[in-house]
């Protein structure tokens, strides 16, 4: 008769020992901090180097007309709730550089970590969050849907903090005591390639938003420019951001993650015009911020709400579905994220919840998709609809001809086209009013 104790080890190895990994897909969202379109090359820029993202590009989908809000919070309450400003009414930075108390109900808004988390993904969430000052609120990045974070802590025992050199990075709501010597960013991407080998490890899906720091201001020296002993420029803030996005690809390639993980890059907003200097300011047709691509010149940048301030460059990168150096022309606002994360995850909306976005997985996939009218902008009091050719503001009621972009001059009212994208801008403005 065999003995049932000798089967019992194996037993208990079956056991604990899941029946099927968990095969859905990974997600990667990348946000870089201050970036318009117009600084990549891929995107026809001309004053910038960014060949790690130029090639990310060549390898992936560059989604051509992607459109944030021209500032921080709006942005990304958006990003993580699918509202439109108009209806989560977190129009301006929120004052965490002043210490407030002042936090986004992420509760009454729920957000898409929060629904993919409860279906057995690994959530976690990096770099600036000035959704909540974290001395005050310190699991609101918890009940905001991640269950680990290294996030700059903006307030420190009542001063103000860093995040570049010497950063003060909160993990998992302790403060790191093991970095002062080292550079903000890159302790961020270490951090992210340390979730996904942790995730891998436990053959669990992994969803991560990392909130590049780069190349927002300060100017301030790269460990690059440390190295070469050369003076701090947004172009070489700009060019480590890029380093860093190609550490990250590198990373998942290497751990044999790419053709189960997508990876997204995306700016938040324009580009901070007030850090760029044109060489060329003297020259006829030229202005102190004037950047330049092969469509022409851009001028304007973050806060600015219209093309140059709330155009983003947008790629995707990773499984074999993702279609190889292809260019998707169809409108994108951020509110769309949302959506597609749920669909790229397997993840069911809530029942009951309403939002702003439309999923753009079929168009990751090459495929054909729900197509947008129009996307939506805002900042402060003021707001905009753009449909591609034109665009509507609301408080001011100005109308702006943007079908030669980047140029984008006052519309004529007594152009029929003109008339006729006014009384559609605005009836879809009345559609959206709370």
């Amino acid at each position: 008769m065999p003995n049932p104790f000798r089967t019992l080890p194996l037993l208990l190895l079956l056991l604990s020992t899941p029946l099927f990994a968990d095969d859905r897909p990974n997600v990667l969202l990348i946000l870089a901090d201050d970036i318009g379109y117009e600084a990549l090359g891929c995107y026809g820029g001309l004053d910038f180097q960014t060949p790690r993202l130029d090639a990310m590009a060549a390898e992936g989908l560059r989604f051509s007309r992607a459109y944030a809000s021209p500032v921080c919070t709006p942005t990304r309450v958006s990003l993580h709730t699918s509202l439109y400003t108009t209806r989560h009414q977190h129009t301006i930075v929120l004052p965490v550089h002043h210490g407030t108390k002042k936090t986004v109900d992420f509760q009454a808004m729920p957000t898409f970590a929060q629904s993919i988390r409860s279906t057995g993904y690994a959530t976690s969430v990096t770099g600036k969050w000035q959704l909540a000052t974290l001395e005050h609120w310190p699991n609101h990045i918890r009940d905001a849907g991640f269950d680990s974070w290294c996030i700059w802590q903006i307030w420190l025992q009542g001063k103000k903090t860093l995040r570049h050199w010497n950063p003060t990075l909160n993990q998992d709501g302790q403060v790191r005591d093991d970095i002062a010597d080292r550079f903000g960013p890159d302790v961020l991407v270490d951090y992210v390639i340390d979730q996904m080998r942790d995730a891998q490890a436990k053959e669990q899906p992994f969803l991560i938003v990392h909130n590049e720091m780069l190349p927002h201001d300060p100017i301030i020296a790269t460990p690059e420019d440390r190295r070469l002993g050369r003076p701090a420029k947004l172009d070489h803030m700009i060019h480590y951001m890029d380093h860093l996005v190609g550490r990250l690809l590198d990373a998942v390639d290497s751990m044999g993650l790419r053709e189960n993980t997508y990876v997204l890059f995306m700016g938040d907003n324009g580009t901070h015009e007030e850090d760029f200097r044109n060489p060329q300011a003297n020259e006829p047709g030229q202005r102190r911020h004037t950047r330049h691509t092969r469509a022409g010149n851009v001028n304007g940048g973050k806060r600015t709400l219209g093309d140059a301030g709330t155009h983003v460059p947008l790629i995707v990168w990773g499984p074999p579905g993702v279609p190889v150096g292809q260019v998707c022309d169809d409108l994108v606002d951020v509110v769309d994220l949302f959506p597609t994360f749920c669909e790229l995850t397997e993840t069911s909306i809530p029942e009951g919840l309403s939002i702003d976005g439309r999923s753009i997985a079929a168009q990751i996939h090459g495929q054909p998709g729900p197509t947008r009218p129009w996307t939506h902008q805002g900042i402060g009091k003021e707001e905009n609809l753009f449909d591609g050719s034109w665009r509507l503001f609301r408080q001011s009621d100005a109308l702006k001809d943007a079908r030669s972009l980047p140029a984008e001059p006052n519309a004529d009212n007594q152009d029929p086209q003109s008339q006729a994208a006014r009384e559609r801008l605005e009836t879809a403005f009345q559609a959206i009013t709370p």
